[in-house]
């Protein structure tokens, strides 16, 4: 479990820079840098019609990764202790990034 900030604010389930869906998914299986990665989890708040009211932001998040040259990565797992996800003006997931992505 990472400790998660979350700079996607258009994201339906960012509160406050916290996640509330519990997990995420990290894409970018032929990754070369962090702009390769995304959160395949991201949900913008225009098309989302259910808010994350229901749900409280996590301090710690599982993460599942595609990014299997990240050297946090092990079996589609992110063992890092601290990411950070990028796309403070993302509208879609393509525009989010993992910073924590480092290549092996």
């Amino acid at each position: 479990m990472a400790a998660l900030t979350c700079y996607a604010k258009a994201c339906s389930y960012n509160d406050d820079c916290k996640c509330c869906k519990g997990d995420i998914m990290v894409g970018g299986r032929h990754a070369e840098c962090s702009k390769d990665t995304c959160c395949d989890s991201f949900r913008d708040h225009v098309s989302d019609r259910f808010s994350n009211s229901l749900d409280h932001p996590c301090q710690t998040i599982s993460i599942d990764c595609e990014a299997t040259n990240c050297v946090y990565n092990t079996n589609y797992r992110c063992f890092a202790q601290v990411v950070k996800i990028e796309g403070s003006d993302a509208v879609r997931r393509g525009e989010t990034a993992c910073a924590t992505f480092s290549e092996r």
